[in-house]
Formats: C-alpha cells, sequence, structure tokens
C-alpha cells in the first residue's frame, strides 16, 4: 500500500503542480508528500520532478511516468469496485462538486444521509459556481445547473428547476414592474448578472407566445457567487434571474416579488456530469441514485413554498 500511496501522491503532484496542493488533496502534509515522491525516485532510480525554491516541472521520466501511474490506479480502483459489488459493502471516498446555491440547499442536506447509510464511504463535498475539471482537480462527479461544455463526459438528467426573475419591492416602487424582457432593456432596469471567469453568455432567455427570446440586459453589479446576487436583489439593488428553489423563502415572505411573469426565464436542468469509468464503481452509483430522488423531492418542495408567482407580480 505504500507504494500505491506514493503513486497517489505522484499523480496529484504531477496535476496540481505543487507538493503543498497535493497534500491539501491528499489529506497528508508539503513534507509527507514530498517524502513519498522521494521514495518513489529513488525506487524508480530516475527524478521524477526537477525542483527549485520557487517552482516544481516533470522532468521527461514524470512526464512518461504519469499516464502509466494513473492507468494503475484506475485498474486498483477498478479492482476495488469488483470486490465492492460482490460484497454489497461501498467503500472508499467520493469527491463531489456542485455550485454554491444548489450545492447548499439541495445537495449538502443529502450528504448525511447517505453517509449514514453506507459507513465505510467517506464524502468530499466542494461548492464553487466557476466551471470545475472533473479530471484536474480529482473530482468523481459534479452537479451542474444549465448546459456543461464537457462533451466527453456521461450526462445524468435530475431535474428541471423553475426560474423567476425577481427584485425587492422598494425597488419596484422606485423603478417600476417591467412586463417583458423589452422593458428590462428599454427602461434600463439595473440586472444583477452572475459573471465567473469563462463565462460567455451575456443575455437573459426568456419564454414568449413566439418561442424564446433574448435580450441584452445590463447591470453595474455582477458577481461569481449566486448568493450574493440575492443579497442585492433583497437589499433593492435591482432584478435577479433567479432558480425557484434559492429564493423560494423570499418569494413566501414577500421580501422577494416575482417580475415579468407573463415572459418568465427558461426553466434550467439540473444534471449530474460524470466520466463512463466513474459509473462502473458502485458507490458512485448508489450516491447518483440516492441524490436522484432527493433533490427531485426538494426542489418540488421549494417551488411549492413560493406559491403562484404571477399573484405576486406587482405593476400589472
Amino acid at each position: 500500500m505504500a507504494y500505491l500511496d506514493n503513486i497517489r501522491t505522484f499523480v496529484r503532484v504531477y496535476e496540481l503542480g505543487s507538493m503543498s496542493a497535493a497534500g491539501r488533496d491528499l489529506r497528508i502534509s508539503a513534507a509527507v508528500a514530498s517524502a513519498r515522491i522521494g521514495q518513489l525516485e529513488a525506487h524508480l532510480g530516475v527524478r521524477l520532478f526537477q525542483r527549485t525554491t520557487r517552482s516544481l516541472a516533470p522532468t521527461e521520466q514524470g512526464r512518461r511516468f504519469y499516464d502509466g501511474a494513473v492507468a494503475v490506479i484506475e485498474k486498483v480502483e477498478e479492482a476495488e469496485a469488483l470486490v465492492a459489488q460482490i460484497t454489497e459493502t461501498p467503500r472508499g471516498t467520493i469527491h463531489v462538486a456542485a455550485p454554491l446555491g444548489a450545492g447548499r440547499r439541495l445537495i449538502a442536506p443529502e450528504l448525511p444521509g447517505f453517509a449514514a447509510v453506507y459507513p465505510q464511504v467517506d464524502l468530499r463535498l466542494r461548492l464553487s459556481d466557476r466551471i470545475i475539471d472533473l479530471a484536474a482537480e480529482a473530482i468523481d462527479l459534479r452537479f451542474f445547473l444549465g448546459r456543461p461544455r464537457d462533451s466527453d463526459l456521461t450526462i445524468r438528467q435530475i431535474a428541471t428547476c423553475a426560474r423567476v426573475l425577481c427584485a425587492a419591492p422598494d425597488y419596484i416602487a422606485r423603478r417600476g414592474a417591467p412586463r417583458d424582457g423589452a422593458d428590462l432593456v428599454v427602461q434600463g432596469h439595473d440586472c444583477l448578472n452572475l459573471r465567473f471567469p469563462g463565462a460567455t453568455e451575456f443575455r437573459w432567455t426568456l419564454q414568449t407566445p413566439d418561442g424564446p427570446q433574448a435580450h441584452a440586459v445590463s447591470g453595474r453589479l455582477e458577481c461569481d457567487d449566486g448568493d450574493v446576487l440575492t443579497d442585492w436583489a433583497l437589499d433593492g439593488a435591482g432584478i435577479a434571474m433567479k432558480p425557484v428553489f434559492e429564493i423560494a423563502e423570499h418569494l413566501a415572505s414577500g421580501r422577494l416579488v416575482a417580475v415579468c411573469t407573463e415572459t418568465p426565464p427558461l426553466p434550467v436542468q439540473m444534471a449530474c456530469l460524470f466520466t463512463h469509468r466513474r459509473l462502473q464503481d458502485p458507490k458512485i452509483r448508489l450516491f447518483i441514485d440516492h441524490m436522484a430522488g432527493r433533490i427531485g423531492a426538494a426542489l418540488s418542495a421549494a417551488e411549492s413554498r413560493a406559491g403562484p408567482l404571477e399573484a405576486r407580480d406587482i405593476g400589472k
């Protein structure tokens, strides 16, 4: 096992480009990571990395060893998965990524229940609204809202999430209630936008009698954290496009009011993204099945709590 641990450490150091980053990922110290690399280099009789006080780069031998090291780890994981399937005792660690809002409200609450049913499975949840590379960051599966860019990965559709344009009553009293996308643009409403590095969509697409129409909205405030947009909307800073489940309580209380309800935003798909290989692991299949049913139920409950949005559309 020590040799396999050394190989795992080498792979993460290679992928993350840092002893300290690999150590954090593997939950070991940078000193232990460095010692494992030293042991592996001594065993192989070659230097795998060129190290300086400021940088670390793989040698030619390190680059050649990487592909084989990844293959070794994959084969071991496949063998462990077969044993788990036979014994019906899933074990190991599942690394999960999810957007901030969905992760906090839909994913995180369900993880303790899964862990209680499968006590030999550890769960590691990472929440971020940025795009996460599954391979580079050693993530087994990623929940997301919308359409992924990773065309070579497997997608499991989970649920359809209704979305709404919303604002605080004081914003509406001050600026008026837009009726549709044209009002958003012509009246110059302050639209609060979710932006992150690499974002390419700068329009809000609304449903109309003539089909979906995209509107080039504008606003001076944007953020890569969806909950910040909610806070801004609650403070009366502008109009936000939000999944209903994220703001159900605010809609129910009247702190946020739906606008443009006759031309609502297109709903967004919640899905799970993973490699085909990971689905062969029983614990991954069990986890996805566990989460799919519970997420659907949580979405339905949240949208029910929000109540009929049309009844709260001020300014009709």
